[in-house]
């Protein structure tokens, strides 16, 4: 048994060590290519290591450094406040939920479901943001659309409460007097930082990959998140690239477009590969509890 279960556990590692490097050598490539001479990208292709190194995207990036930085300013804060927000309204509706003394909870779960199904539409959400809130052009329209309770993270948060949470462990903070505020946050919270991790984590990479509440709300370049920036950095690129004539410089004619792209993903997405090793515990741990056990 033991030669078995020790060939079961070389065997799992070797796929996992596979299935780790398969989701590495995109970023591996795109690094690379990042740091590759616009001309070798054309002539030779892409490769894991860089046939003619070249910084000359990051240089260009460098160039709109305080763009860039006014941009990651502003995703900085949408995503933190948004995160905030949003983990502590999912919180708030999900406790209630997975109480059996909440009066028709099973309604408003069949209405959070609901709304997992179907949506009302790009429009309709357009017109609620931009003429009933009046949120065009303010910080606040890429938080509060994306803030609004998502329905899966929900029913999460609540089957976590309800396989985690001990119900004497809240009836006995009730008997010395605790009001559900009270329990919620000095009992429930405490002992739910795995599921508090796991939303965090969602919000956060959804508020921090977001483009499209930028291109529907957002027009002034001041409100650019970064996502929003980089679109429109290669937007301008492949415009100048389709555009040029005679007039055009010899300087944008080497402009390094696909090497700028990949340095712009970068840019982008390192942030998050820094942050995910922190949260990789919580997030595996409220996965498991709030996906499996419901």
């Amino acid at each position: 048994m033991k030669t078995e279960s020790k060939g079961l556990e070389v065997f799992s590692n070797v796929i996992m060590g596979l299935f780790a490097a398969f989701c590495l050598i995109p970023f591996v490539l795109l690094i690379s290519a990042s740091l590759t001479d616009q001309n070798a990208i054309l002539t030779k292709g892409y490769s894991f290591i860089p046939q003619d190194f070249s910084a000359a995207a990051y240089e260009y990036l460098i160039h709109r450094g305080s763009d860039i930085a006014r941009a990651y300013g502003v995703t900085v804060f949408v995503t933190v406040f948004g995160t905030i927000v949003g983990v502590a309204m999912t919180t708030l509706l999900a406790y209630p939920l997975a109480r059996s003394i909440t009066p028709h909870r099973n309604l408003i779960m069949f209405i959070i479901f609901f709304t997992m199904l179907f949506h009302g539409g790009m429009v309709p959400s357009y017109l609620v943001y931009t003429q009933l809130f009046d949120l065009k052009n303010t910080i606040w329209a890429l938080i509060i659309p994306g803030m609004l309770t998502n329905g899966f993270f929900v029913m999460m948060t609540r089957t976590f409460f309800q396989t985690t949470i001990p119900p004497a462990l809240i009836e006995s903070a009730q008997i010395d007097g605790a009001s559900e505020l009270r329990t919620l946050w000095s009992v429930v919270i405490p002992l739910s930082t795995p599921i508090m991790a796991t939303m965090g984590l969602f919000q956060s990479i959804m508020y921090w990959n977001d483009w499209q509440l930028g291109m529907m709300y957002v027009t002034d370049p001041k409100l650019f998140s970064i996502q929003n920036l980089l679109n429109r950095i290669m937007q301008d690129i492949d415009f100048i690239n389709a555009n040029l004539g005679s007039n055009a410089g010899a300087a944008l004619e080497q402009m390094p477009s696909d090497a700028v792209k990949m340095a712009i993903a970068v840019i982008g997405v390192l942030p998050i590969l820094v942050a995910y090793p922190f949260f990789q515990k919580y997030f595996i741990k409220g996965i498991m509890i709030g996906a499996v056990k419901g």
